[in-house]
């Protein structure tokens, strides 16, 4: 079965399949905010932009969790978010992008970071996790699954684990490929197995520049 998303469907917009698993994690939220849960990554207070002109993805699976970390003031903070794993993603021409506001001296600088571009070969990564906030791209998926479990999600590589802060009870969705066109998205966290960088380029400027 191969389903597509047209248009830009942004991510709010179809926010609701992931509502299940939001509301699934929601006690854990709670109990991560009063302190009663230790989380093993503690995000920045900064999420960062991420374009590429295609993601090709090989063992797909996405569940709801909730990445711990902190302001940029130092306070305890949590986010919501779409965890998108693939066992293996060939991406091209991308660009990373964070903003650091107020410096000292120079006001906003920014950090953008591209690789896999025009001569370069395309960015490689297996057994990666992008904790997702935001997302707008052209979706298409083979053989797709929607509504099983995170912990049986069995075509992607498999649930973080360790301190994260997911049920393993709630919602997800799974696919064999995913191909992402024109993907716009914000997040707070990217993990990786391995992640090859041909062409790497990254370079600091003053004022906010981003990759969208």
């Amino acid at each position: 079965m191969e389903s597509q998303v047209r248009g830009g469907t942004r991510w709010k917009r179809f926010a609701v399949v992931m509502v299940p698993s939001v509301a699934a994690t929601a006690c854990i939220g709670v109990a991560l905010a009063q302190g009663a849960l230790a989380a093993s990554f503690s995000v920045s207070g900064q999420s960062f932009k991420v374009s590429a002109d295609e993601l090709v993805g090989t063992g797909f699976s996405q569940y709801g969790a909730i990445d711990s970390g902190y302001t940029l003031d130092g306070k305890k903070t949590a986010h919501p978010v779409a965890v998108s794993a693939f066992k293996h993603a060939e991406i091209t021409n991308l660009c990373q992008s964070v903003v650091t506001p107020d410096v000292p001296i120079f006001g906003n600088v920014s950090l953008i970071l591209r690789a896999g571009g025009a001569g370069a070969e395309k960015v490689q990564a297996d057994n990666i996790y992008i904790d997702v906030a935001d997302l707008n791209a052209d979706a298409t998926f083979e053989n797709i699954d929607i509504g099983v479990a995170a912990k049986d999600a069995s075509k992607g590589p498999g649930m973080k684990g360790g301190g994260e802060q997911a049920n393993p009870y709630g919602f997800a969705q799974q696919a064999d490929k995913a191909t992402l066109v024109g993907v716009k998205q914000t997040a707070w966290a990217t993990t990786a197995g391995t992640f090859k960088l041909s062409g790497l380029k990254m370079s600091l400027s003053t004022g906010a520049k981003e990759c969208y």
